[in-house]
């Protein structure tokens, strides 16, 4: 993500925080007080996205178990839930596409 792309999320996130209709406008008004240039679509790319969204609830939802930690619970529990020895597989497969690739520590 750039520089550009990033102040624009973080002006999105003050906007937010403050309770305040996140708009194009707001977001330009921000991100040049920052100090930051902008190309003028990427407040109209956000403004539009963020629409009717609440940040909070989005970000929110990105900490809840669920999405994103249930294939590794689910790997976890396929492997019969030994944790050591799924470690040790990926480790085996790293080693294994090494040599096939015909890097190795010692060569």
């Amino acid at each position: 993500m750039s520089t550009a792309e990033l102040a624009v999320v973080y002006a999105a996130l003050i906007l937010q925080d403050g309770e305040v209709e996140i708009s194009a406008d707001k977001l330009e008004t921000l991100v040049k007080k920052a100090g930051v240039t902008v190309e003028p679509i990427w407040f109209n790319i956000f403004a539009k996205a963020l629409e009717g969204q609440d940040l909070k609830e989005l970000l929110s939802g990105l900490s809840q178990p669920g999405a994103s930690a249930a294939p590794a619970g689910g790997a976890a529990a396929a492997a019969g839930g030994d944790a050591p020895a799924a470690e040790e597989k990926k480790e085996e497969e790293a080693e294994e596409s090494d040599e096939d690739m015909g890097f190795g520590l010692f060569d």
